[in-house]
């Protein structure tokens, strides 16, 4: 048996029914989120998420686990609140659920709130984040040692957004979730966003850019308020979109200049992260014409920046575990995805024991426990008590190069 405690990095609660009637603040009550029973068009009633009378995201399969090991085909948008089992909502019994699989705690992230990122109006959106803030504020603080939650964050407006997050630090909560693209008009490299950068570092707030949670104003290209119309192709290829942010703020110098700050992609699963690495490395080094002339001050390549500020998580990537030396075993977190549809639940260990049949004891540790305990504020000697291991050696020497202010183990 392993010596230590497996942490989901990438774990959802189902957000209930009443969460925004009476908690969102009163001048947008009339126009919180509503879930409402509906039909397909086949005629079936099923309960889905609206937003100011427009059908955003049905319950579906954002609440099936388990139904893709019974019959993948059975995996669907229709489903109604009574069929949802209580232990995706309530903490103690989540918990429970989340032992039966093996898993000791778990960063907590929304479902239905993934999608309010669409929602156009800035105000609206803001108050929809602050409510459910609170709301998993007080869900997490049932089991504050397990469950660590992350906040939703708007980043529309920087300097509500950094007020925000103070809040939500001084709540309690582990770290936030920003929209994983924020939009063409102000893209992650705008200078608009420096001063959350620093808040955010200054704060110990990781940062995470959750599959697509992109800030929609104006549906346009595959992505619409509608999560039922969302292309397969889309669906196949969400990866562009964090590529795309993660590497704006890396040719911006954000983390250049804030080396403190720590943000990562969160279920785009791992194996694209070696290509785009090299990709980067390859435009900072030889393609001075898109890069502007800008060179690192403290004498990093992109590669660097990825080792010492980024993180990814994935939840049966077996192709990534592979590619670990090159990804970085201390910038990889495992997730189960309950109670998603995608979700590993109630066969996490069965995918795990094959994801990391080659790999060391220590190596599944780090991926299962280390990182994220590290990252979300776990207690780690009560994850891991052996603490861990040091982070490996490419790692060391690139944390090593001058201007580097992350804690380094000694050489």
């Amino acid at each position: 048996m392993a010596d230590y405690k497996i942490i989901s990095a990438d774990t959802h609660i189902v957000e209930p029914p009443d969460l925004w009637e009476d908690r969102i603040d009163h001048r947008f009550r009339h126009r919180a989120p509503e879930l409402k029973i509906t039909k397909n068009e086949d005629g079936i009633l099923h309960h889905a998420w609206f937003v100011e009378g427009n059908l955003s995201a049905p319950l579906g399969a954002t609440v099936q686990n388990g139904v893709r090991f019974d019959d993948p085909t059975k995996i669907d948008w229709m489903t109604r609140w009574p069929e949802i089992d209580r232990s995706t909502y309530e903490p103690n019994l989540y918990v429970d659920a989340l032992a039966e699989d093996g898993i000791w705690g778990a960063v907590l992230l929304p479902s239905v709130g993934l999608g309010w990122w669409r929602i156009a109006d800035s105000a609206l959106l803001s108050a929809v984040g602050e409510t459910y803030n609170d709301w998993i504020a007080e869900f997490v603080s049932a089991q504050p040692e397990r469950l660590k939650g992350l906040a939703i964050i708007n980043v529309d407006n920087v300097i509500e957004a950094c007020e925000e997050l103070e809040r939500c630090k001084k709540l309690g909560l582990a770290g936030a979730l920003i929209p994983v693209h924020p939009g063409d008009d102000r893209p992650y490299r705008d200078p608009i966003h420096e001063r959350f950068w620093w808040t955010a570092q200054d704060l110990e707030m990781p940062l995470c850019l959750h599959v697509g949670t992109n800030r929609v104003r104006v549906p346009a290209d595959g992505l619409t308020s509608n999560q039922v119309e969302l292309p397969p192709s889309m669906r196949a290829t969400f990866d562009y979109w964090v590529r795309l942010s993660l590497s704006d703020i890396v040719f911006a110098g954000v983390f250049d200049r804030y080396p403190e700050l720590k943000m990562g992609s969160v279920e785009h699963e791992m194996a694209w992260v070696p290509f785009w690495l090299d990709n980067m490395d390859f435009t900072y080094r030889e393609r001075d014409v898109f890069t502007k002339g800008w060179r690192s001050k403290s004498g990093l390549i992109p590669s660097d920046f990825w080792r010492r500020n980024m993180f990814t998580t994935f939840t049966e990537d077996k192709t990534g575990v592979e590619f670990r030396d090159k990804i970085g075993m201390d910038n990889m977190m495992w997730g189960s995805d309950f109670p998603h549809a995608e979700s590993v639940w109630p066969k996490s260990m069965e995918f795990l024991d094959r994801m990391f049949a080659d790999a060391s004891e220590d190596e599944r540790k780090r991926a299962t426990a280390v990182n994220a305990a590290r990252i979300f504020g776990f207690d780690l000697e009560q994850v891991a008590p052996s603490n861990g291991s040091q982070p490996d050696a490419a790692a060391q020497e690139a944390l090593r190069q001058p201007g580097s202010k992350a804690k380094l183990a000694p050489a």
